[in-house]
Order: C-alpha cells, then sequence, then structure tokens
C-alpha cells in the first residue's frame, strides 16, 4: 500500500496494491501494523455502510467532546467525490475543503482524524460507502456543517436543484455557529 499526504497532513490517501488476473482482483484493504507505522495508532471499533442513489449528499458530519471520530472511508462499488473540511481552530488550514474521488475501480481509502467535517457526493448510479470508526456513534455529539454555507464556498459537479440530501443535513449550522476543535 502506499499512503500519501493531502493538503492536510493529517488525511492520507491510502492506495491498495492490486492484483488482476482474468478470474477478478484481489487486494489486502487494512493491514493495522502497517496503518500504525505510516498513518497514526489507532483502533477501528465500529464500521457502517451506506448505500446512495445518484446525486445523493450527505454531510458534512463530525462528532466532537469526547466522542469524536476519526474515520478510514472507502468505496466499495460505485464512485463518489469525498468532501473534507478542517474544523481546528488553530490551523492555518481552518475552514478550508479537499475533495477526493473515491471509487470500486479506483480502491482508494481516506483516513479522516478528529477535526475534519466530512461528506461525500454519490456520482454514479448507486455508491456504497464504507465506514471504520475509531469511536462509537453518541446521537448527543453528533453535529455537522451546512455544505452550502457560502463561506466554505464548496464546488460540487452538481446542479443545487439535482441534489438530493436529507433536511436534517440541510439544517446543520453554519461554519460561524458549528460546535469546532
Amino acid at each position: 500500500m502506499t499512503y500519501n499526504k493531502t493538503k492536510f497532513d493529517d488525511v492520507i490517501i491510502i492506495q491498495p496494491n492490486v492484483y488482476s488476473d482474468e478470474r477478478g482482483y484481489f487486494y489486502e484493504s487494512f493491514k493495522h501494523a502497517e496503518f500504525c507505522e505510516n498513518v497514526c495508532s489507532t483502533n477501528f471499533v465500529l464500521e457502517f455502510e451506506s448505500k446512495s442513489k445518484k446525486n445523493t449528499l450527505r454531510g458534512l458530519h463530525y462528532q466532537v467532546g469526547d466522542f469524536a471520530q476519526s474515520k478510514l472511508v472507502s468505496v466499495s462499488y460505485g464512485k463518489v467525490l469525498d468532501i473534507i473540511v478542517d474544523i481546528k481552530k488553530e490551523s492555518p488550514t481552518f475552514g478550508e475543503y479537499i475533495t477526493i474521488e473515491l471509487s470500486s475501480d479506483n480502491n482508494r481509502q481516506v483516513f479522516i482524524p478528529k477535526g475534519y467535517a466530512h461528506g461525500f457526493l454519490a456520482l454514479s448510479d448507486t455508491a456504497v460507502m464504507h465506514y471504520k470508526l475509531d469511536d462509537y456513534y453518541s446521537p448527543e455529539n453528533y453535529t455537522g456543517l451546512n455544505i452550502f454555507d457560502k463561506k466554505l464556498n464548496i464546488s460540487l459537479p452538481v446542479n443545487f436543484e439535482d441534489i438530493c440530501i436529507s433536511e436534517k443535513d440541510q439544517e446543520l449550522p453554519l461554519l460561524s455557529a458549528a460546535i469546532l476543535f
């Protein structure tokens, strides 16, 4: 596997070595010792999977306080535009974002540590997203950012009227009113 830093030094893109032949493919998607050596020492305690139709926008989500979570995300079917926003007040990249295309074709994974809001836009007809988390879900500590906040200025490759987003995500706070790290 290769481990590549992004504009945010602690957000890491992981590219597995894929072995393909006429039968299909095989790759190692996670190796704890190697992950600890190249990314950070963490123990994932929870896994989620979500299925989304094209143009579904989920996020930007995160947890705060003692239940803040780091995530390792990947796509097992389809393609998404992964969106990560720095919400650490003292960070030189506070309020900035990056996007990364994740797909079942490129097999990339992204490690997103505590201190970032995360979301994604489904680009394929169906997208299945997989999440490994290093802490449990806590409804009391679950929050997010409004992806349409003009201050964030997040560029999406889809017209607003074509986006499918939950009412809950539409009502997430703007950066100026959000709980931050």
